[in-house]
């Protein structure tokens, strides 16, 4: 199979896949080593950069996909009829970085470092394709175990979770040994509960 067969067929097939797609399945259907994929991925993606058209190849945490360029975003909503997601709330979006930050979490984790039930903001979250169930683990109740998703990476232009930038050191001591990413939220979150009361 010539260059140009190679190019147009990875092309095809990430067009049709839609999602993410890793070059090893790539290199199966080609039935090429994934060397040589990754390579020719390489060509269309400076493909794509020098013809500054509609499309781009991206790359998310080691998958490759094609997608529109950022720019022609509202002609794209506008043909689909796409409405514009409503913002994630202060509560979705602490959510949202205790996942991403500790890769794996329950519900339970989550809500003992905001301190307050998470049962809305994960929900949302997963209907929005942010986070996913990732599985249970392996204790009485066998509790589920959310993740982040490539949706996340994409919306948030990332390659991979370790291209989160670093969390602020924490310098409080705490009683217990639980570390919370959202001190300030979590205490005012009590306060608010105290007033209501």
């Amino acid at each position: 199979m010539s260059s140009n067969n190679v190019l147009a067929s990875l092309e095809a097939m990430l067009f049709a896949a839609g999602d993410p797609v890793e070059p090893a399945k790539l290199a199966e259907v080609l039935d090429i080593d994934v060397e040589n994929v990754i390579k020719m991925l390489g060509h269309l993606e400076a493909m794509y950069d020098e013809n500054d058209g509609g499309l781009r190849l991206i790359r998310i945490d080691g998958k490759y996909q094609l997608c529109t360029r950022e720019e022609y975003s509202e002609e794209v909503r506008g043909l689909l009829e796409i409405k514009k997601n409503t913002p994630l709330s202060q509560a979705a979006f602490e959510v949202l970085a205790i996942v991403a930050y500790n890769k794996a979490v329950t519900r339970s984790f989550i809500e003992q470092i905001r301190g307050v039930d998470c049962s809305g903001p994960v929900s949302n979250l997963i209907q929005k394709g942010l986070i996913e169930e990732k599985g249970r683990l392996d204790l009485p109740g066998r509790p589920l175990v959310y993740g982040t998703t490539d949706r996340f990476l994409r919306c948030f232009s990332l390659n991979s979770l370790d291209d989160l930038p670093d969390l602020p050191e924490n310098t409080e001591e705490k009683d217990d040994s639980q570390t919370s990413l959202f001190a300030d939220g979590e205490n005012a979150a009590h306060e608010k509960e105290e007033d209501s009361e």
